[in-house]
């Protein structure tokens, strides 16, 4: 009986480690990425945990009862080619450089504009699969790719937005279909068919609300009631939502319900984000510097 009791007690003692993140099950590195546990939300709601950062810019592009993102958002493709790399990124997979000119450019912040910070090359950081189909595939590019290509042309390759016919093997095809059918699977959205006179097409309407409506709360909670006036002491993976949202032209779809004076106060705050000086936030300690040359490819 001692036996099994002190069993139970380690057991209990282990899992309360990985709940800290400093058990063998809950790595976390100085920069703050972490190679497979996902977001979890202080609200406590693990669904919401397990969405990715693709799946969440998605949701907030998809009209509830329609179930499919504006035809005039052109933006959105590439945004979530962007935030693939983030999330690859936060999970310890794939990172920048760390010697020659990119360096260079960061401690020399006023000689170096923003807009370079892109061209760095993306590296391998642990060829361990992520266990999202998505997120492997492109993971697997990145691996092949020899020698290595820039935050900006791996945008344009998982986008499909190339001319060189020998990169086009590198895009990621139906992204949204396979992240709307990730949600399905999840039980955020359902699968319908609709008749638009000339074709018919699958839609995706929102099913579970809540998740759709404590997805927006963030969004707005994070410029408004959560508002931190400094961009290394947000989380990562809330500062990735906002700007990667902007650049995807999603994110007036959040701010939209809010009050005028709501409204204009988290249209500032976000163009504050986007006015920052990415170089000198990436050369920061304990930065994500593949990260910011994501924003940065989206905000040059």
């Amino acid at each position: 009986m001692e036996r099994a009791e002190g069993l139970v007690q380690r057991r209990n003692v282990a899992s309360r480690e990985r709940a800290a993140g400093s058990g063998p099950a809950g790595p976390v590195a100085a920069d703050g990425s972490s190679p497979d546990v996902e977001e979890a939300d202080t609200d406590g709601d693990s669904k919401q945990a397990r969405l990715t950062l693709m799946e969440q810019v998605l949701m907030l592009g998809i009209k509830d009862r329609e179930g499919y993102t504006s035809f005039w958002n052109d933006c959105i493709s590439s945004g979530l080619r962007g935030c693939v790399l983030v999330e690859l990124a936060t999970r310890g997979r794939i990172e920048l450089e760390k010697s020659g000119p990119r360096r260079r450019r960061l401690l020399a912040r006023k000689r170096a504009p923003a807009w370079r910070l892109p061209q760095a090359k993306v590296l391998i950081k642990n060829d361990q699969p992520t266990g999202d189909v998505l997120l492997d595939e492109a993971l697997r590019h990145i691996k092949e790719t020899e020698p290595p290509e820039s935050v900006q042309c791996w945008i344009e390759y998982l986008s499909g937005e190339t001319w060189n016919p020998l990169k086009l093997r590198y895009q990621l095809r139906y992204v949204r279909e396979r992240l709307a059918k990730n949600l399905v699977e999840k039980g955020v959205l359902t699968t319908e068919k609709q008749n638009f006179l000339l074709f018919d097409m699958t839609t995706h309407p929102v099913t579970d609300t809540q998740a759709k409506q404590r997805l927006v709360k963030k969004v707005q909670d994070a410029v408004l009631s959560k508002w931190v006036n400094d961009p290394q002491r947000m989380d990562k993976r809330v500062l990735s939502l906002l700007i990667l949202a902007h650049a995807s032209d999603v994110l007036e779809n959040a701010f939209s319900p809010l009050s005028d004076d709501d409204y204009e106060v988290a249209t500032k705050r976000i163009r504050e984000l986007t006015e920052l000086d990415l170089d000198a936030e990436a050369a920061k300690p304990n930065s994500l510097p593949l990260m910011w040359a994501v924003f940065a490819a989206f905000l040059k």
